[in-house]
C-alpha cells in the first residue's frame, strides 16, 4: 500500500503530464483538503520530490491568493545529452545531486528502473567509503563511465 506522499506525488505528476505547457499551479490548502492531510504534507512532497535535480522548477507565492507552481523541464535532446551530463556531473558530484540526475534520466526514459537502481547502489556513500572531496570525484567518474556505456547504445 502506498503512503499519502506517494499518492500526492503521483497525482501532481499526472496533472503535469496532462498539461500542454508542462506546468501546474496548485493551492496548497485546497490540495491538502483534497487528500485530507495537513498543508505541511504538501510542502514535504513538493520540497523532496519536485526538486531541481529531479527536473522540476518550483516557485511559490505566499499569502492570500498564493499558489505553488511546478514546472517540468526536459533533458536536452540526445545529441546534446552527453555534453549536458558532463557539465552537470563535472569533476565531482555529491550523492543527492547524483541521485537526482539518475532519477531524472529514469523519468525521461533514458534508464530502466534496473539500471537506475544499479547506478544508485554504485554511487552511494555506503559503497564509496573515502573522504570528501575524493568521494565526489570518484562518484563523478563512475557516473560518467556508466552513463557513457548505457547511453552509448
Amino acid at each position: 500500500m502506498r503512503n499519502i506522499s506517494d499518492i500526492i506525488e503521483q497525482y501532481l505528476k499526472n496533472i503535469l503530464h496532462e498539461s500542454p505547457e508542462g506546468t501546474v499551479e496548485i493551492q496548497r490548502n485546497e490540495l491538502a483538503d483534497q487528500f485530507s492531510c495537513v498543508p505541511s504534507q504538501i510542502n514535504y512532497v513538493i520540497s523532496t520530490r519536485f526538486t531541481l535535480e529531479k527536473g522540476y522548477v518550483v516557485e511559490s507565492k505566499r499569502g492570500g491568493g498564493g499558489y505553488i507552481r511546478i514546472q517540468r523541464f526536459e533533458l536536452p535532446p540526445n545529441v546534446a545529452l552527453h555534453a549536458h551530463l558532463n557539465h552537470t556531473i563535472g569533476g565531482g558530484i555529491d550523492q543527492n545531486a547524483a541521485e537526482g540526475l539518475i532519477y531524472q534520466l529514469e523519468e525521461a526514459g533514458f534508464l530502466s528502473k534496473r539500471e537506475a537502481c544499479l547506478m544508485r547502489a554504485a554511487v552511494s556513500r555506503d559503497c564509496l567509503t573515502v573522504k570528501i572531496p575524493y568521494r565526489d570525484e570518484i562518484r563523478a567518474k563512475i557516473m560518467k563511465a556508466m552513463l557513457i556505456s548505457l547511453l552509448g547504445k
